[in-house]
């Protein structure tokens, strides 16, 4: 009988449970009605939030017209110094740039100098050698015009001649080793005098050649590349016609 009443449906009224104390209304219902009234109040919170969020922003936006007039000079002034900011930063990198530039084609300068006249000191050292085979080359070819070859008994003449062949040589290849650096002669005879180029030794009175012409060359001058490495000492003519001055332009 037991299975049997179990599977049978249930037949009891809802008195008899509240007879016995429970109560027939579902836990869902309770939770709904309890939930109902929280609901009201946060939505009643939230309205009265709104409601004063809206009242201080028209008390924010109520504001007088010298109150407006005064934002609007403060955010002009603003701007100004900004302004006057931004031009200083500007002038002070354009400044640096313009420095920057200087010194690069300053240091560019300097390095191409370096390189072109590093040998300054080292070939102005030679000259006096270069001199004094200019001059040996000179005499011993004037001693050699003399010697009488008929009379040579001893044969001094082929070695003096030799002699005279290796010093040409030794000179030559000299000036050929100087011009490969740069280092050229120049010879100013019968030239104007220039005080950058020449030194002037002596003068020689002269009537024939215009006065301030080079007459006589003791030292030869050197130049490296478009630098005087020595100027050359000469002597200087007075006495002469001066030069007629250059007419200026413009019919003057």
């Amino acid at each position: 009988q037991v299975p049997y009443m179990l599977n049978q449906p249930l037949r009891y009224s809802s008195n008899i449970f509240q007879r016995f104390g429970f109560s027939s209304s579902t836990p869902q219902q309770n939770d709904k009605e309890v939930h109902e009234p929280k609901d009201q109040e946060s939505t009643a919170h939230e309205s009265n939030g709104e409601a004063s969020k809206e009242d201080s922003g028209t008390e924010d936006l109520d504001l007088s017209k010298e109150d407006l007039v005064k934002l609007v000079f403060e955010k002009d002034e603003l701007l100004t110094s900004k302004d006057e900011e931004i031009k200083d930063m500007k002038d002070k990198v354009l400044r640096s740039y313009a420095e920057m530039e200087n010194v690069i084609a300053r240091t560019k300068r300097e390095s191409e100098n370096s390189k072109k006249y590093a040998v300054q000191n080292f070939s102005k050292s030679l000259l006096d050698v270069a001199d004094n085979l200019a001059r040996a080359s000179s005499v011993v070819k004037e001693s050699f015009s003399k010697l009488d070859t008929s009379e040579d008994s001893s044969g001094a003449v082929p070695l003096l001649k030799t002699l005279l062949e290796g010093v040409d040589m030794t000179d030559k290849q000299l000036g050929e080793v100087f011009k490969k650096f740069g280092v050229e002669r120049f010879d100013p005879l019968n030239e104007k005098f220039d005080p950058d180029k020449h030194f002037a030794l002596f003068q020689i009175p002269d009537p024939s050649k215009p006065s301030g012409t080079v007459a006589s060359v003791v030292k030869v001058g050197y130049m490296l590349h478009d630098r005087v490495l020595r100027p050359a000492e000469v002597g200087v003519t007075e006495g002469g016609p001066s030069e007629e001055p250059e007419e200026k332009s413009g019919g003057e």
